[in-house]
């Protein structure tokens, strides 16, 4: 007799149909909500792939691809600041017409979120015995519903395809030692730098060879770009790369990293620059620390989640399309919240308290810093301490995460099996 048959006696008919009653319904209730969440981010109308399109457009006419330049009404004049290796991908999407690269850009976006939300979540769920389609389908529809994936959607933004290179090498191919891991990290590094920080994660974890497999891809990458445009490469990697007004504005509400918390309590004057390094010493020492004892652990989800937080935080701009990394410390959170035992005072205390910190975070990242709020387009100082912490919410919350983020034990994949009937009854 198959095993699922096996589990009649355990609920009635009546009781099963009434929890995928409440399942279709809150899966219908999630999905409903959506478009209401991405209203705000239509005015982006693809803003930033607009602007990579017609840099490739720019520089197919013969012109040098940096001095491309648009007005902007916040930030006021807008470059290409990515490497060359970018352009070198980006530049074929500049044939098609603009509509069929949208609806590419935004089906790949799509595609990534539900790769890499199966691949955070999955785990857990075969863990903890939970309903795959329902718990997988909530999951999916929560990732989009958060402010970095909606931004990067709305953008035309890149991002989603770096977090499938960065986790595809740090979840699988680091921790079973392949021999191409730290190829996706070196690829994506080149690409953007921002994602140069899971070289250092790599190196402060003693997976050597994947770190020099990591460096030399980069560099390979890049060196085909310079290979390909030499003098747009030599300008990059010599000028542009150092040149910290291309970026736009470090004060604007959307910029969430350490350096911006800072501007916007200076503006409109420069923050201090030693104090900012000194606490950007602080962070990368004690953030790569903690990565570094989740990996050791075995807790290769949470050392890369807390690389990713120490990223956002010490780059000196990181858009709110950027950060992605509290995703995953949801994904801990809970994990984390249902192994503690509720049979048990500690257990109970503890799963409330991880609960508690990962509904405070999704209801953050839901409602986001920039989608709902008109943060003006002139430099304007945090006045006070509501306005403070409005506008750094993503900062605050990342330092909390630093700090507050559980490191799981390592676990078999060979587990005991949770049982058939409460497999199907969940």
């Amino acid at each position: 007799m198959p095993a699922e048959s096996v589990a009649s006696p355990v609920t009635t008919p009546e009781d099963q149909r009434s929890r995928t009653a409440r399942r279709v319904v809150t899966v219908l209730a999630l999905a409903a909500v959506l478009p209401a969440l991405y209203l705000p981010g239509l005015v982006h109308d693809f803003f930033d792939l607009k602007i990579y399109m017609r840099a490739m457009d720019w520089w197919a006419s013969g012109h040098p691809l940096y001095d491309y330049v648009q007005p902007d009404r916040v930030q006021g004049e807008l470059y290409f600041t990515y490497p060359p290796f970018s352009a070198l991908l980006l530049r074929p999407f500049g044939v098609l017409p603009l509509g069929l690269t949208i609806v590419i850009f935004t089906a790949l976006t799509c595609v990534a979120v539900v790769v890499t939300t199966r691949w955070l979540v999955l785990p857990v769920i075969e863990r903890h015995g939970l309903h795959r389609t329902y718990a997988l389908t909530v999951a999916v529809l929560l990732v989009f519903a958060v402010e970095s994936t909606r931004e990067t959607i709305t953008f035309g933004q890149i991002n989603m395809l770096l977090v499938v290179l960065i986790l595809a090498d740090l979840l699988f191919a680091v921790p079973q030692a392949r021999r191409w891991a730290g190829v996706g990290v070196g690829l994506a590094t080149a690409l953007k730098l921002f994602p140069g920080i899971f070289i250092v994660y790599l190196l402060v974890t003693r997976r050597w060879r994947a770190a020099v497999v990591a460096s030399v891809t980069a560099a390979a990458a890049t060196l085909l770009a310079a290979a390909v445009a030499p003098r747009d490469s030599w300008r990059f990697w010599t000028h542009e790369l150092w040149a910290t007004d291309r970026v736009g504005r470090t004060d604007y509400t959307g910029n969430q990293s350490l350096f911006g918390l800072l501007s916007r309590i200076d503006a409109p004057q420069e923050p201090n620059r030693l104090l900012w390094l000194v606490l950007v010493v602080a962070i990368l020492g004690y953030g790569l620390w903690r990565a570094a004892r989740a990996a050791g652990a075995g807790d290769w989800l949470t050392g890369l989640t807390l690389t990713g937080l120490v990223g956002g935080l010490v780059s000196p701009i990181t858009w709110t399309h950027h950060i992605y990394w509290f995703i995953p410390a949801v994904v801990v959170l809970v994990d984390a919240a249902l192994d503690a035992d509720p049979q048990t005072p500690v257990g109970a205390r503890r799963r409330r308290r991880l609960l508690t910190l990962a509904t405070g975070t999704g209801l953050v990242i839901v409602y986001g810093v920039v989608s709902f709020y008109d943060w003006g387009v002139a430099p304007a100082r945090t006045d006070n301490p509501w306005e403070f912490l409005l506008r750094n919410e993503y900062v605050l919350l990342a330092l909390l995460l630093l700090v507050l983020l559980p490191v799981r034990r390592e676990r078999r994949r060979e587990r005991e099996p949770v049982p058939t009937a409460g497999r199907q009854h969940q």
